[in-house]
């Protein structure tokens, strides 16, 4: 059977814990976070471990330089100063701990370091100073793990869903983000075991190998499928292939089938409906198959042509109809000239870029020895802001907002509007002009064919004039005529249809994937969670620039900033005898008693295969066995 990674964690009673923790949002805040009862000042311990943690830097130095306590010794329980504000981001205090006598190598009973408690809350900022001070990245923890390497910080970063500490550990000092631990799971197994799909993203990005397995054989999709973490297997089957979803784990399971023994019934669902349409498209025989494959644009190409050489056969140059008085035959050559220049934008529609991204690819014959693979920029401002659903883990490119990939042509598409079979190309930012322009003229060319024609057959003048034996005469003498009538009423519909739709999204400055994704995507969304369109700047503007220029450019609205959507402090709250928050992360508390009980970081690396699981977080990163209570997660 797979398993599940237990994790353990010390119960400490409620009445003992009251104490501090900084929030993410706070970061080097003074006493910035506090949680819990701290109306009494007096009731915290008055050393060097709770300064450190409050970011209390005149308390800090008052003990230090007036009282001569010393900042390079544990507290009761083995926990170093440093590693509080490490946890805490509380980079003041970390600089002026390492200048007296704060060591960045020390390691407590666990063989963890200072980096690994920033890691657990994503502290960048105080993890940059222990960086650069010389932090140590290859000491082994005291069961065997060499856990103060940056490949294993790396691994606290993705349990713990801190996208932007592992960005910052790998792209600016190239910690690799793929190497297994001894359990052979990379970080990419937990990311998708804790169901952090932007982490999930950003690893695929660095090229993280999904299809590797653990000890129990399990790869990140089979952990994903076990939690029941849908987002996490819809990132990971997206970026992924046919095999990911059909390999097995060491009992012979495929991921479908273990989310469906742990009654993950939607994850089975999704996983099962993937594999089919996957089969199907591998599968060159079946109708689906052959449709995927099939590029339609020739077929297109020689309807609209068949239907203007019967036009002009059997509507203009027809011998049993009047001759065409000038005026007329104006009109009747004129939906002629509208159809032609309709396939020359077909044709440029067609063969043109759509605005495809350039790949981010390397060339392993001209790479350094110790160069990495991807060279992703420390400053790219989309990443520096957490937009991580912009970066194609298949392309390797950080794509701009509004550029989705193309399963289709497997291509970053900027704008992307949608992918057309008829065209056999993607409609985007560099070709929709001349889409919609051949939607136009096509429908325009209809209007004026199909009144010519009809004109044409209720003017002859032999035809009697009774309706049925008027249609018996039409049917049977003008049937290329009626033949080219049915056939362009039919395609009228389907193209004017699509004529509206899509000069309405013009108008409003949308395209037809945002339409169909309006709930999903963020950026569709302002405050309370209601659809805003931040790049419709009224219908003028909107259709005025896409005629002049060809596209809209991507500049939004600026909102009001009184409507605007804060970013809030996520609080940490105590519910049920555990202090966590949503994405597990556990308040770390200054106990107010007289014994030092400051809770440490200790996760498992026994797997278990329990079914019971519960929502409280992990209380740290080492590996051994807990000390009062143990469960699943």
């Amino acid at each position: 059977m797979s398993s599940e990674i237990e994790v353990v964690e010390e119960a400490v009673p409620l009445k003992q814990l009251s104490g501090v923790v900084a929030n993410g949002n706070e970061y080097g805040g003074g006493h910035h976070g506090v949680v819990g009862d701290v109306a009494d000042d007096e009731s915290l311990k008055n050393d060097v471990y709770t300064a450190a943690a409050y970011g209390d830097l005149e308390k800090l130095q008052t003990l230090v330089e007036s009282e001569g306590c010393s900042l390079s010794e544990p507290d009761g329980l083995g926990y170093y100063a440093l590693q509080w504000a490490a946890l805490n981001n509380r980079t003041a205090a970390a600089q002026y701990i390492i200048e007296h006598g704060g060591d960045v190598h020390a390691v407590d009973h666990n063989g963890q370091t200072a980096l690994h408690w920033s890691a657990v809350r994503g502290a960048v900022q105080v993890a940059e100073v222990l960086l650069q001070e010389g932090a140590r990245v290859d000491a082994a923890d005291i069961y065997g793990y060499q856990f103060c390497n940056l490949m294993q910080i790396t691994h606290v970063a993705a349990q713990y869903g801190q996208t932007s500490f592992l960005y910052h550990v790998v792209s600016k000092w190239n910690a690799d983000p793929d190497l297994p631990d001894n359990d052979g799971r990379s970080p990419l197994h937990w990311a998708a075991y804790k169901g952090f799909a932007d982490c999930i993203r950003l690893l695929l990005f660095l090229d993280a190998h999904r299809g590797r397995q653990d000890k129990e054989g399990c790869t990140p999709l089979h952990w994903a499928a076990i939690r029941g973490n849908l987002e996490a297997c819809t990132v990971l089957v997206q970026a992924g292939k046919m095999e990911d979803l059909t390999v097995t784990d060491n009992s012979g399971l495929t991921p479908e089938q273990l989310a469906s023994e742990k009654n993950n019934r939607q994850v089975a669902f999704f996983l099962g409906n993937a594999r089919r349409l996957l089969e199907k498209r591998c599968d060159g025989n079946s109708r689906l198959g052959r449709f995927t494959r099939l590029r339609l644009a020739p077929l297109l190409w020689c309807i609209i042509l068949l239907l203007l050489a019967t036009y002009i056969q059997s509507v203009i140059m027809d011998a049993n109809l009047p001759k065409l008085m000038a005026g007329f035959s104006f009109m009747a050559w004129f939906g002629v000239i509208l159809a032609s220049t309709g396939l020359v934008m077909f044709y440029r529609c067609s063969s043109k870029d759509p605005g495809y991204i350039k790949m981010n690819v390397h060339d392993p014959q001209n790479m350094k020895d110790d160069e990495p693979l991807l060279k992703i920029e420390t400053n790219n401002p989309s990443l520096l802001a957490g937009n991580w659903s912009q970066l194609c883990a298949t392309c390797k490119i950080v794509r701009p907002l509004r550029a989705k990939h193309c399963s289709t042509c497997d291509r970053c598409v900027e704008q992307f509007d949608h992918h057309c079979p008829w065209v056999s190309n993607c409609v985007g930012k560099r070709n929709k002009w001349d889409f919609i322009l051949f939607l136009v003229l096509e429908v325009s060319a209809m209007l004026i064919t199909s009144g010519v024609t009809i004109a044409r057959i209720v003017k002859d003048p032999v035809a009697p004039s009774s309706f049925f034996p008027w249609m018996n005469y039409a049917v049977s003498h003008h049937v290329g005529a009626i033949s080219f009538l049915i056939v362009n009423f039919f395609l009228f519909f389907g193209v004017a249809a699509l004529t509206i739709i899509q000069a309405s999204q013009i108008s409003r400055n949308i395209t037809t994937n945002e339409m169909a994704n309006v709930m999903r995507y963020s950026y569709l969304k302002g405050p309370g969670g209601r659809y805003r369109n931040p790049y419709d700047h009224g219908c003028w503007k909107n259709c005025s620039d896409f005629l002049i220029k060809g596209y809209n450019e991507d500049i939004q609205v600026i909102e009001d900033a009184a409507h605007s959507e804060g970013i809030g402090m996520v609080q940490m709250t105590r519910e049920n005898g555990s202090l966590g928050n949503k994405n597990g992360h556990i308040a770390i508390n200054v106990n107010s008693s007289k014994t030092n009980t400051h809770q440490g970081h200790l996760h498992s690396s026994q797997c278990t295969y329990s079914k019971s699981e519960t929502e409280s977080g992990t209380l740290g990163l080492g590996h051994g066995s807990g000390r009062s209570s143990a469960y699943s997660v």
